[in-house]
């Protein structure tokens, strides 16, 4: 039975760390994490989560976008377990959208991101994926990519005065 995780906040040393690669995605531990996280997530309200964010520096995320409280836009999707991914290219042209993160609760900031990527990974199961992800999908991603390579949303704002706290925003997005 899957446990709800601790998510590691902003200042702490495993969200900036390096990421060790998974050797084996049939290990029952890694089975294990990948239930917890998404357990987590859901828990938490978060469309996506790395394993950096629950203690553990590995090559591993979860894509899942839905509606929720905290992304009432978002579109539903099954949560897909990426485990060793790799960002193949980025398409020039960029969005600039909102994001928070589980781990820097109650901020939001707009981020400029590639519109399209193409994406390598393995499955939980250990079956090897390659596809072109868009729109919301692509910048969970590259949201998550960035959280296995050290760093935050916050180290991509490019301008600090933008950011807002999580009840301004949810207000601006309810007020259309």
């Amino acid at each position: 039975m899957p446990i709800l995780r601790h998510i590691a906040h902003l200042g702490h040393p495993v969200l900036r760390g390096a990421t060790g690669t998974i050797q084996d995605p049939a290990e029952p531990a890694i089975q294990a994490l990948i239930d917890d996280m998404l357990a987590t997530m859901i828990e938490a309200g978060g469309v996506g989560i790395a394993a950096t964010q629950v203690y553990e520096p590995l090559r591993l995320f979860i894509v899942a976008s839905r509606p929720n409280p905290r992304y009432p836009l978002a579109p539903s999707m099954e949560p897909i377990p990426m485990l060793n991914p790799e960002l193949l290219w980025q398409s020039e042209e960029t969005e600039k959208a909102w994001e928070g993160c589980l781990s820097v609760p109650g901020i939001r900031g707009p981020v400029p991101r590639s519109s399209r990527i193409g994406v390598r990974y393995l499955t939980r199961h250990g079956d090897p994926r390659e596809e072109e992800l868009a729109g919301f999908i692509a910048r969970i991603f590259q949201h998550e990519y960035d959280h296995i390579s050290g760093l935050v949303f916050l180290d991509r704002v490019e301008n600090n005065r933008e950011l807002v706290s999580e009840r301004e925003y949810l207000r601006m997005v309810s007020a259309g």
